[in-house]
């Protein structure tokens, strides 16, 4: 038996909860992993971060490390993210696509393909900004409705497009014969040219075929656009079928989210997604005013992950800085269980995701606290909980809400 289902097993009935219910939380900052870099004076952005709040909490908290998917592995976020879930990531093939889609709204059938594309700047065949400045969302969105008008169909397939934030926006793809397996066009890296949509697999052929249609017809209408000219296309995918967080750990689930991708993580996982502002104190007020209504809430913080992808070091701190003085606010709600970590590690020196291992604090009345005076890479490398595998985390959430039964007599 696997250890998920192995630990579904366990999870106590309903009707064996404490009285009163429970709440977990568990609080993402994006990209908040980091290294220390002689170009920013060997300290890392959370050391360096004025953190009084999460100061005040550490001592009282159990810390320690998760790795992603598996030590030495770099995840992209979707792995990332289902490992925080409870899922092995490395059993389950989710294209970004798909999360983009479903984030968004967007209507997604059985054999359609959903893609995730940015905005870009090229010069020629090659690649000089990945994200096209990141221009306002406002201003991706009036480029979406150019390319739906000029891309409404390709062949006998449907195209169907819609604006995400900054340089993302999705698109499905609805008609015959279509399947998962096409190569990004996306080189991942400035200065790098324009990949080829190829087909990993046979069935994926026209699919390969239908995207390059799409990727050239967008670059030509995009042309006289600049600085968003061109586009790139990712993680193209179709719907799977997860068993949600209730199925598994009968929790009812929500998720406080403002990008689209993790809000369509977050319904693949069974969660349902709330509707909030666009500031770390907006998503704090909706899990307040919602706390009672759901067992359990993810709450994502994007710009940490941002600030790591573009190097900015200081607008890392920032961001931490932004978090721990709103935290008061989420701290009010007394949850029975607090854990606060990220998906992955983007340290600013690498300006990418990483493999290194992503800090964690865990608060409970029972979290075995480690008396550690800060919330930084090496106190929880120096934490009672160790490093292991971000699957297991969601266990050791409902073990500390004490919602796991005694295994064996």
């Amino acid at each position: 038996m696997d250890y998920a289902r192995f630990v579904q097993g366990l999870v106590k009935q309903r009707d064996a909860w404490p009285s009163q219910g429970v709440s977990l939380v568990l609080l993402v900052l994006d990209g908040l992993g980091d290294v220390r870099h002689p170009r920013f004076g060997y300290k890392t952005p959370l050391e360096v971060a004025q953190t009084p709040n999460l100061n005040d909490l550490a001592p009282r908290s159990a810390l320690g490390r998760v790795m992603p998917v598996d030590y030495a592995v770099t995840p992209g976020s979707g792995p990332a993210h289902l490992g925080l879930f409870g899922y092995d990531p490395r059993d389950i093939e989710i294209g970004r696509g798909v999360l983009e889609a479903l984030g968004l709204d967007m209507d997604v059938e059985g054999g359609d393909i959903c893609v995730r594309a940015n905005f870009c700047t090229m010069k020629g065949n090659v690649v000089v900004d990945r994200r096209a400045g990141r221009p306002e969302d406002k201003v991706s969105a009036e480029k979406v409705k150019l390319l739906q008008k000029a891309i409404p169909q390709i062949q006998d397939v449907k195209v169907t497009l819609k604006a995400g934030k900054s340089h993302r926006f999705a698109a499905v793809f609805h008609g015959p014969g279509l399947a998962e397996g096409v190569a990004d066009t996306d080189p991942h890296e400035d200065g790098k040219p324009l990949h080829e949509p190829k087909a990993t697999r046979p069935e994926a052929q026209k699919s390969a075929r239908i995207i390059a249609e799409f990727q050239k017809r967008a670059n030509e209408a995009l042309a006289a656009h600049a600085p968003l000219n061109a586009i790139l296309v990712r993680g193209v995918a179709e719907q799977p079928r997860l068993p949600g967080m209730e199925e598994r750990y009968r929790l009812r689930s929500a998720a406080i989210a403002t990008y689209p991708m993790y809000r369509g993580l977050a319904k693949l996982a069974g969660m349902k997604v709330l509707v909030t502002g666009e500031s770390v104190d907006d998503e704090f007020a909706t899990y307040s005013k919602t706390r009672g209504q759901y067992d359990f809430h993810f709450i994502h913080v994007k710009g940490t992950d941002m600030a790591g992808e573009d190097g900015n070091f200081d607008q890392k701190v920032t961001v931490i800085e932004e978090v721990d003085k709103a935290l008061p606010g989420l701290l009010a709600q007394k949850p029975d269980v607090l854990a606060i970590t990220g998906d992955h590690s983007t340290p600013c020196c690498m300006k990418l995701h990483s493999w290194h291992p992503v800090p964690l604090l865990l608060h409970s009345d029972r979290c075995e606290a480690g008396g550690q005076l800060r919330f930084t890479e090496e106190t929880c490398a120096r934490g009672t909980l160790g490093t292991f595998l971000s699957m297991y985390l969601m266990p050791m959430m409902l073990a500390n809400a004490e919602l796991i039964d005694k295994f064996g007599a």
